[in-house]
């Protein structure tokens, strides 16, 4: 009787352990040019190629939350001509449009090649209304490029990564994770440590940096693996330091609250992405950033969310 209590046992605890390491969830960070020039107009192919490959379960990108009332209110009279329009189309349709939940949900039900112009119409409305910019610009792409997508590359990350990426996985809705909520003193602070550095020398470290950048990515990006190279880890330390301002050897006032901004911003970045990738059913999740965040993201999640793995497209 006592071994096969302890048989028993042991079988549970196996269960539950081999259950625990089959659930884990897991988050792949992939950096991105945002837009790229149309000489290296494919730069987004081999990317795509990871992306799929890796076969997430759901998406995450570098769009406002619907519900980051703090964000928006910034953003609608902000640095982006793009987000201005779309606030307010947003808020005109809390007047104008009678949102249907139900009826939105089904239309996501449906698989892509079976909606119709009218049904694609509803949709962008409807995430219009919800003031979801992610998904009304998905939907705004399919309606002009249809299920198979553009033929010719977009140049953006929006249209020749996250877009196709859906497409090809059939993933019907994006999630949000960006927070703008301090954007306006992050660039108020960038221009103060810029005016400053012209004086104390970290002007010209900046400069070497950039160059340095620039001069590291002619090769790759002649040769197709733009996308890739920006994944290095060399390539994320210094888009990392450049946009943290942790380069300059003159700590300002400015600077330092630049990067105070930007670690913040960050943090909070990962706040959104955790949140959600720990109450939701999928384990695979792909974030899709500007590859100047990704070693910030990755130093938040190790931090804060150690039991969520972190994949990046430079293994080493």
């Amino acid at each position: 009787m006592k071994n096969l209590i302890f048989f028993l046992t042991t079988v549970i605890l196996t269960t539950n352990l081999l259950s625990q390491t089959q659930t884990k969830k897991e988050v792949f960070i992939i950096g991105t040019m945002h837009e790229v020039p149309k000489i290296v107009k494919n730069s987004y192919k081999p990317l795509l190629k990871l992306a799929v490959k890796y076969n997430p379960e759901a998406i995450y990108v570098e769009s406002p939350r619907p519900n980051d009332s703090i964000s928006w209110e910034y953003l609608k009279n902000g640095w982006s001509k793009h987000y201005k329009e779309f606030y307010y189309l947003s808020d005109s349709l809390k007047n104008s449009f009678s949102f249907n939940q139900q009826a939105l949900d089904s239309l996501l039900k449906k698989d892509f090649e079976n909606l119709t112009e009218d049904n694609l119409k509803l949709i962008t409305t409807s995430f219009a209304y919800l003031r979801d910019n992610a998904n009304y610009e998905f939907y705004k792409y399919i309606q002009k490029h249809g299920v198979e997508g553009s033929k010719k590359p977009t140049r953006a990350e929006d249209g020749d990564l996250t877009a196709k990426l859906a497409l090809e996985l059939n993933i019907k809705k994006l999630h949000s994770m960006d927070d703008q909520q301090t954007n306006k003193q992050y660039h108020e602070a960038w221009q103060g440590c810029a005016n400053q550095g012209q004086t104390n020398g970290d002007k010209k470290i900046n400069r070497e940096l950039n160059k340095k950048d620039y001069n590291r990515a002619i090769l790759p990006a002649l040769l197709g693996r733009l996308g890739k190279h920006v994944n290095k880890r060399k390539s994320l330390l210094r888009l990392h330091k450049l946009s943290s301002f942790t380069y300059v050897k003159n700590e300002t006032e400015s600077c330092t609250l630049g990067t105070k901004f930007w670690n913040e911003r960050n943090s909070r970045m990962v706040t959104n992405i955790a949140s959600q990738v720990l109450s939701n059913e999928y384990t695979k999740n792909i974030v899709i950033v500007g590859a100047a965040h990704v070693i910030g993201l990755e130093r938040e999640l190790k931090k804060n969310y150690p039991d969520i793995s972190i994949k990046l497209v430079d293994k080493n």
